[in-house]
């Protein structure tokens, strides 16, 4: 009923069902994936000091590296489980062994429920708001665009141009039982700091949504609606507030996905054109915010071919940002192809080529225009 390691695991048609032992009355599952991609990345800049630059490197995709270790029984009427993953990345800085590939633990919670009312979770998983396009997201199997080296655990894909990151954070959360395809989740979340650094809040935040899976004939998909809320104490509170809609629609290999989100105080729009150079995009993460007004939207087309499997697509987004003062702004647009070949029913080869723009106006000291170009090729395992 929730995403989990095993969600991320089957956006993959190659994928399988991991690895299952009976351990007494528990059942326990081990699931994850390698994966590993060179790229080649060139950036130029106009307007803006940053200037041109071209960069290669071999590490993880939008997708980082994963052990994932669960376990579930029938106790008492009640389904109980629990959930622990393992996350890290390939790329390292310069010369340094260790690099940029840290050891991220992004799942760790328990579950209890039944199939008549639903089921109940508690710790660290994926978000609610933003959580089913990065599912629904081809890049999830390669990098997508990138300006930059490749460092890091993992890429953004069309996060912050497209779709807001989903992130990780310790929740409490609900989810309903599935009536002919239709379920609800709410969360309570651990909050997001006021936008002053090393400040504290003592709101927590909310979030909700609501899927409908259909099947008609030969046709299948999902339609999604979901929200985000917080109250910002501190020096200069503020509401945290968006909300989203998506759909997704498969026929005879083909599928579609359409998506747009709209919020406030999401978004950070300072030094936007060099963050993008550096290949770290300002409006990536709900966590990085100032008191503004952010909007975007993401579609894609994906076509599995017949006998051989492979998946191709293409797929474009945009995310646009704008200050308090409605003054000066941030759009960040992408544009992905890519081809997703399954050699076994576990491994799949990848390869994509992506072109990016980061874009700031208006009054801010960093207006000026970051164009990138990525073409990856890599293979990702999973298990």
């Amino acid at each position: 009923m929730f995403e989990t390691a095993g969600a991320l695991v089957a956006f993959s048609s190659a994928a399988n069902a991991g690895i299952t032992i009976p351990a007494g009355d528990w059942t326990v599952d081990i699931g994850g994936n390698v994966n590993a991609f060179a790229t080649n990345t060139t950036s130029t800049a106009t307007g803006h000091s940053v200037g041109s630059a071209a960069a290669n490197g071999i590490g993880t995709g939008l997708l980082p590296a994963a052990f994932g270790i669960g376990a579930k029984t029938r106790q008492n009427d009640l389904d109980i489980a629990f959930q622990f993953s393992f996350f890290t990345g390939t790329a390292q800085t310069g010369n340094l062994g260790a690099g940029d590939n840290s050891l991220n633990i992004r799942q760790a919670y328990l579950t209890f429920g039944d199939a008549s009312w639903g089921t109940v979770k508690a710790g660290r998983d994926l978000g609610l708001y933003g959580s089913e396009v990065i599912l629904s997201d081809m890049t999830l199997l390669g990098v997508g665009p990138i300006v930059g080296k490749v460092g890091g655990n993992a890429t953004y894909g069309h996060i912050g141009s497209g779709y807001q990151y989903a992130d990780w954070m310790g929740q409490i959360a609900y989810a309903t039982p599935s009536f002919n395809g239709f379920q609800a989740t709410v969360a309570v979340t651990e909050p997001y700091a006021p936008n002053t650094l090393g400040s504290t809040n003592n709101q927590l935040g909310f979030q909700g949504k609501a899927t409908y899976d259909f099947a008609a004939n030969d046709v299948t998909g999902k339609v999604w609606v979901g929200g985000i809320y917080q109250d910002r104490n501190g020096a200069s509170a503020f509401e945290t507030k968006a909300w989203e809609i998506g759909a997704k629609a498969g026929y005879a290999g083909a599928e579609l996905v359409g998506y747009y989100y709209a919020g406030d105080a999401l978004s950070s729009t300072s030094s936007a054109v060099a963050a993008a150079a550096n290949g770290d995009l300002a409006i990536a993460s709900a966590g990085a915010v100032v008191n503004g007004t952010s909007s975007g939207g993401f579609v894609q087309a994906t076509y599995k071919i017949p006998t051989i499997g492979t998946k191709v697509g293409v797929s474009w987004g945009t995310s646009l940002a704008k200050n308090a003062n409605q003054n000066s702004e941030l759009e960040n647009s992408a544009w992905t192809v890519g081809a997703y070949h399954p050699l076994t029913k576990s491994l799949n080869l990848v390869a994509e080529y992506s072109r990016s723009e980061a874009e700031t106006s208006g009054v801010a000291a960093s207006a000026g225009k970051v164009t990138g170009n990525t073409t990856s090729l890599g293979a990702i395992l999973f298990f």
